[in-house]
């Protein structure tokens, strides 16, 4: 039986942990080569290429903050010379940090949009240059956020809302380039970061409990298949959509 990403090269950004690890062993799993891109952790990243390849799959690791250029450029640098070509991108590095509006300054604002927003932007820049005329695929990893506008999240919020926005507007520039571009909006996610931030537990997550029609908060591999539909041919005419995979919480 064919696997659904047979012969294709995926860059998943932020991959040595929590969603972006789940998609970068989710979308190997159906045949794709897949660059495990990480800004620090390279334990983290070399555990999930170990995984992919424990399992048959191929995967590198290539370090990379997505915040910057220099460091975008060198990501796709050895994406080409690894593996020659690109057909997927996962843009799903980030970064939270919630605040009152009382403790909002430049550096809080700029930390959050500086990867979330300007690396999003300059990495799908950047992964243009790989994309041949077949097309391609840009997953954006957005959040659920962008409609619950949870109190003390202003920043975080406002880069999802450009993601979103982002999404349509870069589905309508490049689709003529069978470049289809996808947000995937998740909801609480029991992550590593989501427990650092003490979100898996307390209040937050029994208001999900309680609230969302499925009674549960998510995991990451709730999310993971969501990545590898909109990959493969079987969304082939879908593109600028924003998917929410929140079990059913708005």
């Amino acid at each position: 039986m064919s696997k659904r990403l047979e012969n294709k090269v995926a860059v998943v950004t932020g991959a040595s942990k929590g969603i972006g690890a789940g998609i970068a062993k989710a979308l190997a799993a159906e045949g794709a080569s897949v660059i495990v891109n990480y800004a620090s952790s390279k334990e983290g990243a070399d555990k999930v290429v170990a995984e992919i390849i424990n399992q048959g799959g191929k995967a590198v690791a290539v370090q990379g903050d997505v915040s910057k250029q220099a460091d975008i450029t060198h990501l796709f640098a050895q994406t080409k010379s690894i593996y020659g070509q690109l057909d997927i991108l996962v843009n799903n590095a980030g970064v939270f940090d919630f605040a009152p509006l009382e403790q909002i300054n430049e550096d809080h604002f700029h930390k959050q949009f500086n990867l979330n927003v300007l690396g999003l932007l300059l990495s799908t820049k950047e992964a243009l240059t790989l994309f041949n005329e077949t097309g391609a695929s840009v997953i954006n990893i957005s959040s659920a956020v962008t409609t619950l506008t949870p109190p003390n999240s202003a920043v975080y919020t406002a880069t999802k809302g450009a993601v979103d926005a982002l999404t349509g507007v870069l589905a309508k520039e490049l689709g003529a380039r069978k470049i289809r571009v996808n947000a995937i909006n998740p909801g609480l996610i029991a992550t590593e970061g989501a427990h650092a931030g003490g979100f898996t537990e307390g209040d937050m997550k029994n208001w999900v409990e309680t609230t969302a029609p499925l009674g549960r908060i998510g995991q990451v591999d709730d999310i993971a298949p969501t990545a590898v539909y909109l990959a493969s041919e079987d969304s082939k005419y879908v593109t600028g959509e924003i998917i929410n995979v929140a079990g059913g919480i708005r």
